[in-house]
């Protein structure tokens, strides 16, 4: 499971279209791709940028009139998904460990 204080990176293999307000993601050596909607895309692209996922959380809360668990549950599981399926490299929030998936 994803946590907040980890930091998400695009590995090289997946390329990233974006289509309107919507996105492909694909893994290039899978073949496996996700389409995200409108919100899925705009977490993809905070969370792709922000020092740490909690940043990209305090963002897409004030972006968004949502409440604080369901943004944080519906939040970690998009991510978790998408590290299972190699569209994504997490960096722990524990000093010196990675993982990959």
């Amino acid at each position: 499971m994803v946590s907040l204080a980890d930091r998400v990176t695009v590995p090289s293999h997946v390329l990233v279209r974006f289509l309107d307000k919507e996105s492909v993601l694909l893994n290039i050596e899978t073949e496996r791709y996700f389409g995200l909607d409108e919100t899925g895309t705009r977490m993809w692209q905070l969370v792709t940028v922000a020092p740490s996922v909690d940043a990209a959380y305090v963002q897409l809360l004030d972006e968004y009139d949502v409440d604080a668990e369901l943004l944080r549950s519906n939040l970690t599981e998009l991510l978790t998904r998408l590290v299972e399926n190699g569209l994504l490299h997490v960096t722990s929030s524990h000093v010196g460990t990675s993982s990959t998936v």
